[in-house]
């Protein structure tokens, strides 16, 4: 499966991330050592199910790196239209291709194995989409007072996925109402609404399962959707605001530190050994021979 990274995002004035960027792309903002977007390269190159990466928004001067073919795009201005770009390089690549990967540039905490497990799960069933989630007592274990945005439902409390599979065809189906459901993808409510008064009120009244979500909006938006509830919290994690950036940095500085390596107990050579025994070993008489008096006169 190919993925498409979308990293065309340049943080206006009002951003909260314009202090830390001036103007820059938010995905070449340095974490732990490098750009963040090169963490999320490192763990699709380390993707057993991962083919073509194709990057849009930024061009080859970025000096990205990847274990998988890279491809880049230019900016098409809207994430929508940057996604879109990307399916259609990913059809370019092999005209057969059925779904694709969509992945954030800003989750630089997710590591190969969780997007082979993603892709793995999803390939189970063929529906249209796959939109992951994570609950709330997942992500507050991995990461305290991360400040995520929560959508409180019937049966538990979950923040959304960055990284998430579609169907190649949705790259040309719905395109109004994608378009509106990404402008409001960090206000659940907003995103309700555009489903309609009664998901509204469901989600306002928390008399909704995340099941009875996904059927309405499958329904209302005339598509087959799947909800894929993450295990991992790394996935969810991306970074939207100054705290988020700096937690990130830690904790990834924290897991490029070598391990300190144990110190080993001195042990003398071989032939020291031997040659100590020796010296300390009494001397052995002669078998059969005792101790010689002296002769009497």
């Amino acid at each position: 499966m190919d993925a498409v990274v979308t990293a065309g995002g340049i943080p206006l004035p009002h951003d909260p991330l314009y202090e830390y960027t001036r103007g820059e792309s938010k995905a070449m903002l340095d974490i732990a050592g490098k750009p963040m977007i090169q963490w999320t390269l490192d763990a699709l190159g380390e993707a057993k199910n991962v083919d073509n990466v194709i990057v849009t928004g930024l061009s080859p001067k970025s000096n990205l790196k990847c274990k998988k073919p890279l491809y880049y795009l230019s900016n098409q201005g809207r994430m929508l239209d940057n996604l879109i770009v990307g399916v259609n390089k990913s059809l370019e690549l092999n005209p057969k291709n059925k779904y694709i990967l969509l992945v954030s540039s800003d989750i630089p905490a997710i590591k190969g194995g969780m997007v082979d497990w993603l892709i793995t799960t999803c390939m189970e069933t063929s529906d249209d989409i796959y939109y992951g989630v994570c609950p709330r007592e997942v992500m507050e274990a991995r990461y305290p007072g991360s400040k995520r945005t929560y959508t409180k439902l019937k049966d538990m409390e979950v923040c959304g996925a960055d990284i998430n599979v579609s169907h190649i065809r949705m790259a040309s189906e719905h395109l109004d109402t994608w378009e509106t459901l990404i402008a409001n993808r960090k206000n659940p409510v907003a995103q309700a609404q555009v489903m309609g008064l009664g998901t509204l009120y469901l989600l306002l009244t928390r008399q909704a399962t995340l099941q009875d979500f996904v059927e309405r909006v499958s329904k209302r938006v005339g598509i087959k959707g799947r909800a894929i509830v993450w295990p991992y919290a790394e996935p969810c994690m991306d970074v939207d605001k100054p705290n988020q950036l700096e937690m990130m940095r830690a904790d990834l500085a924290k897991q490029s530190k070598p391990a300190p390596q144990k110190p080993q107990a001195h042990k003398k050579p071989a032939a020291a050994k031997k040659s100590a025994a020796k010296k300390k070993a009494p001397a052995r008489k002669p078998a059969g021979k005792s101790t010689p008096t002296a002769k009497k006169k």
